[in-house]
């Protein structure tokens, strides 16, 4: 399965006058969304090859159709416990031109979502979630947390702070 995104903008969602479109992934029972012009493709994570001394959060490499990519789990990241392992799905991003596999539990659909229903973090979220989301949907029975590619992404912050 692929995900092809045209445009891009600053508020870092494809936008349909006042909608936005997020690839929507589920980790550890909660729905996150990616916005879609950040999505390059969703895939099979296979044959991971590990990296000595990486973060914790980076899983592995993998080979994709010819490019190294890098595996990082977005349940590590989220501070999330990991599980069993079974099919890994990855959603395929990029980040300061190199290319990530972000390991999910699930990938579900794309959503079409009305910039206006964008709501801030809720004050009780953890830090570690609100440092990696630029608000949330509210959905009929749950939230969509609409993550920040780039913070999710970004480890080097966080390292020079260690």
């Amino acid at each position: 399965m692929s995900i092809v995104a045209a445009n891009t903008n600053t508020a870092g969602a494809k936008a349909h006058g006042d909608e936005q479109e997020y690839v929507t992934v589920t980790v550890g029972g909660q729905l996150f969304g990616l916005p879609i012009d950040r999505v390059h493709d969703v895939y099979i994570a296979s044959a991971l090859t590990d990296v000595p001394l990486a973060p914790r959060e980076i899983v592995g490499l993998l080979n994709l159709r010819g490019r190294v990519v890098t595996a990082m789990c977005l349940r590590r990241r989220l501070g999330l416990p990991d599980v069993e392992k079974g099919r890994e799905m990855a959603v395929g991003l990029e980040h300061l031109g190199e290319p990530y596999g972000l390991l999910v539990d699930q990938v579900g659909e794309v959503m079409k979502m009305s910039s206006e229903t964008l709501e801030p973090n809720p004050v009780h979220m953890d830090p570690r979630w609100g440092r990696l989301s630029r608000g949330v949907h509210r959905l009929n029975d749950q939230l969509l947390v609409v993550l920040d590619v780039d913070a999710v992404l970004d480890l080097g912050s966080e390292a020079r702070a260690a």
